[in-house]
C-alpha cells in the first residue's frame, strides 16, 4: 500500500510542479476560467501533501529483514576488512621475500663480479710473472749468445793477430825491403798499384816480392790517383779526358781516373 501512496505522490508532485508552469496542462478537464495557479496548487498541492502524509502513516518500521541485511553487510564489511588485511599481509609479505631473494641475487651478483675481478687479477700476475720470466730468461739467453760471438770474435781476432804477426815474422828479407821502399815510394809521390810494383820491379824486386809489398801496405787507391791528378795540374795544364788518359798510362783504372778528375775539379 505504501507504494501505492508513494505513486500517488510523485504523480501529484509532478502536475503540481508543471501546473505552477504551464496550468492549462494539468487543468484541461477544468473549465478555463479555473485554469491557474492558484487551483493548481489547491487541488495538487493538497493531493500531494496527503499523499506523501499516507505514505509515511503506511511504510512499516525497519523489519527483522533490513535488520539482517544490514548484519549481513556488517559481516561482509568486516570479512572484506579481513580479507584486505590478509591480502595486505601477503602482499607485505610477497615484498619482503622479493626484497630478500633481489638482495640475495645482488649478494651472488657481486660475490661472482669480485671471484671473477680476483681470478682476472690473478691471470695477469700469472701472465705477468711468466712474462718478466720469460723476457728474463731471453735476456740471459741473448747475453750469453753475445758473450759467446764476443768471445768467437776476440778469439778470431787474436788467431788474425797471430797469424799476421806470424805472417809478418815469416817475411823474407827482400819481401821486407819490398814493404819499405814502396812505403816510402807513397811517401814522396803518388803511385797505382801496378805503377807501384812496376817501379818496385824497376828498382831490383821480383814480381811476386813486389806484389807482396804493394798488398801488404793499406792504400787508398782512389786518393793516390787525386793525388797524381792534382800534382799534373799543379806542374802542367790537362784537358779532361787527357788528363784521365795520363791517369790510366800510370796505372790506374777509368773509374779510380774519372773520379780523380771528378774531385780536382776539372
Amino acid at each position: 500500500m505504501d507504494s501505492l501512496f508513494l505513486i500517488l505522490f510523485f504523480i501529484s508532485f509532478l502536475a503540481f510542479f508543471v501546473g505552477m508552469i504551464k496550468p492549462n496542462i494539468v487543468l484541461s478537464w477544468s473549465p478555463e476560467a479555473k485554469r491557474k495557479r492558484k487551483n493548481v496548487a489547491k487541488y495538487f498541492g493538497i493531493a500531494t501533501v496527503v499523499f506523501f502524509t499516507l505514505f509515511a502513516i503506511t511504510t512499516p518500521a525497519t523489519s527483522d529483514s533490513a535488520v539482517n541485511s544490514e548484519q549481513i553487510e556488517e559481516e561482509d564489511e568486516a570479512e572484506k576488512e579481513d580479507n584486505e588485511a590478509v591480502k595486505e599481509e601477503e602482499e607485505d609479505n610477497a615484498k619482503k621475500e622479493a626484497e630478500e631473494q633481489a638482495k640475495k641475487e645482488a649478494e651472488e651478483k657481486q660475490a661472482k663480479i669480485e671471484a671473477e675481478e680476483q681470478a682476472k687479477k690473478e691471470a695477469e700476475e700469472q701472465a705477468k710473472k711468466e712474462a718478466e720470466e720469460q723476457a728474463k730468461k731471453e735476456a740471459e739467453e741473448q747475453a750469453k749468445k753475445e758473450a759467446e760471438e764476443q768471445a768467437k770474435k776476440e778469439a778470431e781476432e787474436q788467431a788474425k793477430k797471430e797469424a799476421e804477426e806470424a805472417a809478418r815474422n815469416a817475411e823474407t828479407m827482400a819481401q821486407t825491403q819490398a814493404v819499405q821502399m814502396a812505403q816510402d815510394y807513397l811517401n814522396y809521390t803518388a803511385f797505382s798499384r801496378t805503377g807501384l810494383i812496376q817501379q818496385l820491379e824497376y828498382e831490383g824486386f821480383s814480381n811476386a816480392d813486389a806484389t807482396y809489398a804493394v798488398d801488404k801496405i793499406s792504400v787508398d787507391w782512389q786518393a793516390q790517383a787525386v793525388q797524381m791528378a792534382q800534382d799534373y795540374l799543379d806542374y802542367t795544364a790537362f784537358s779532361r779526358s787527357g788528363l784521365i788518359e795520363q791517369l790510366e798510362y800510370e796505372g790506374f783504372s777509368n773509374a779510380d781516373a774519372t773520379y780523380a778528375v771528378d774531385e780536382v775539379g776539372l
